[in-house]
């Protein structure tokens, strides 16, 4: 994904690859009020313009609006692209224009002009066009002039043979300020700008709807905003890139920090190279650390001692993408010399989870003060694994008891105890599921410990376990990219992903606004 990082937004890969190909492109942007076009608009100039070959025509609002909703362009090159409606009508009227090519010196003239021959004889026999082609434009302007038009027209002329982008907000702002039919304008631009003069033109719809002129451009995309869960979510879907595979047809997308960023897969590439070792983060008084300090700060200072903590993993929600948050949790307590004893979910495994740990702290760490209970084993060979199944009742409660002693240490300290329920209602029924849960509770709080339960969707034991919870989260799939959203605590939600300036298994987490 384009320019992934905390400091700014993303676009969608397809649209990066579609705007980048040979020749000038056409896309259109549709959706309803406020639902971010704008937001890309601008964040296109950002991440795919050129500061001297791009530029963005606000018909909707002034410049100076644009930097109070937007003030990261305050500091960006795109200050000096944005170009004003009102402000160009005005200078036009006034004779303020800067000088057209036609309006220099002879000399600079025939400067200008060699350099173009010189240019046009060094590519192909026709070469890349050195002057905007006007025929659809002039016919328009036999009826009205349109100085901001016009001076778009100049200012991509002044860049060619250099692929210019221009950027239009809106195409009812225009069309509807000169009285123009909206097809004969589009396919104004689409003929003299995009297919003879080598330019990029992205048209913004202030309406959901495009009205039929589709098929007069290269592109459409829209973005859509619906409700999840009485949550606000956004979507762009990537309807139509002419030449262009489309692999994911859609998007979820956030304007936090007005950007525009389009969310992607979290999962890590583990070919990179070797991580360094987890520092922990420091716990704050009375509380865990999550190991990702913006869910510290979603928390009020992460996980309370003695609180139990609930996960409902969405069904299309993958092992990689909830181990995103669990993770860091994990390794927080192993590298301050603290204990977890774990029931595995199905389709975890126990190889799986010591892998992943120890990728960011020593083995040796794991195996001394990991114990997962596994009780579909009768033996083992590793020292981690508990083989339940080898155990009747009494057997089975000193074999955990040794467990703990284990976890906790020489000094006793407290341990995470995660607890897979899908695992333990279809082992044991709901019934003795939820009397182990109790049990685990109230071992939790009496030992100050941390308890953590991964909880399927359909389980029985869920409405009786829920209401004991002190939080409870959803872990979803929007679109490919994984999320989560508190119940209890209510919050809205929050993408999953890596710190790009720090990687994985380091999390931050976005607001999808």
């Amino acid at each position: 994904m384009q320019n992934n990082g905390s400091a700014g937004g993303t676009i969608p890969p397809e649209v990066v690859a579609f705007l980048g190909g040979k020749g000038g492109r056409s896309l259109i942007v549709k959706g309803g009020a406020g639902t971010g076009k704008t937001t890309f608009g601008l964040e296109l100039l950002e991440r795919m313009g050129k500061p001297s070959q791009s530029f963005y025509l606000s018909t909707r609002v002034s410049d100076e609006a644009l930097y109070r909703q937007f003030p990261w362009l305050r500091q960006s090159e795109l200050r000096t692209r944005i170009l004003d409606a009102g402000k160009l009508f005005l200078d036009t009227l006034h004779g303020r224009e800067k000088a057209t090519v036609a309006e220099l010196p002879e000399d600079e003239r025939s400067k200008i002009a060699a350099a173009k021959q010189m240019m046009a004889a060094m590519t192909d026999e026709r070469g890349p066009p050195t002057r905007v082609d006007r025929a659809q434009l002039a016919a328009l302007l036999r009826r009205n002039p349109m100085p901001e038009v016009e001076n778009c027209y100049n200012r991509i002329e002044s860049v060619l043979p250099e692929k210019a982008l221009l950027v239009i907000d809106s195409l009812e702002g225009v069309t509807h300020k000169y009285g123009l039919e909206m097809e004969e304008f589009v396919m104004a631009l689409q003929k003299d700008l995009v297919e003879n003069s080598n330019t990029n033109v992205v048209m913004i719809l202030e309406k959901p709807e495009a009205g039929g002129i589709e098929y007069l451009v290269d592109g459409l995309v829209s973005v859509v905003r619906e409700e999840l869960d009485e949550r606000r979510v956004r979507h762009m879907r990537l309807e139509k890139l002419r030449a262009t595979a489309i692999g994911q047809p859609r998007y979820a997308v956030t304007l936090a920090g007005g950007r525009f960023t389009a969310l992607g897969p979290g999962s890590p590439n583990h070919a990179a190279a070797p991580p360094p070792p987890w520092g922990p983060e420091a716990d704050p008084d009375r509380f865990y650390s999550t190991g990702i300090s913006d869910f510290d700060g979603l928390l009020g200072g992460g996980f309370r001692r003695g609180s139990y903590n609930a996960f409902e993993i969405d069904v299309n929600v993958g092992i990689d993408d909830y181990y995103m948050v669990l993770v860091p949790t994990f390794l927080n307590f192993l590298t301050q010399s603290r204990g977890i004893i774990a029931v595995l979910a199905a389709g975890e495994s126990h190889e799986k989870l010591r892998e992943t740990i120890t990728r960011y702290c020593p083995p040796h760490i794991f195996d001394g003060r990991v114990r997962i209970a596994d009780y579909t084993a009768s033996e083992s060979e590793e020292s981690y694994i508990v083989p339940m199944a080898r155990y009747g009742r009494d057997e089975a409660t000193r074999a955990m008891t040794s467990a703990e002693k284990a976890v906790r240490g020489p000094e006793g300290k407290p341990f995470i105890e995660y607890t897979a329920f899908d695992t333990m209602e279809s082992l044991m029924g709901d019934q003795v599921a939820i009397r182990l849960y109790f049990q685990g509770v109230q071992r939790t709080k009496l030992l100050g410990n941390l308890g953590i339960g991964l909880l399927k969707p359909g389980l029985l034991v869920s409405s009786e376990i829920l209401n004991m919870m002190d939080t409870y989260f959803r872990i979803i799939n929007i679109d490919n990219a994984p999320c989560i959203y508190g119940i209890r605590p209510r919050t809205t939600i929050y993408s999953i992903s890596y710190d790009p300036s720090k990687g994985p298994p380091h999390a931050k987490l976005t607001p999808i606004l």
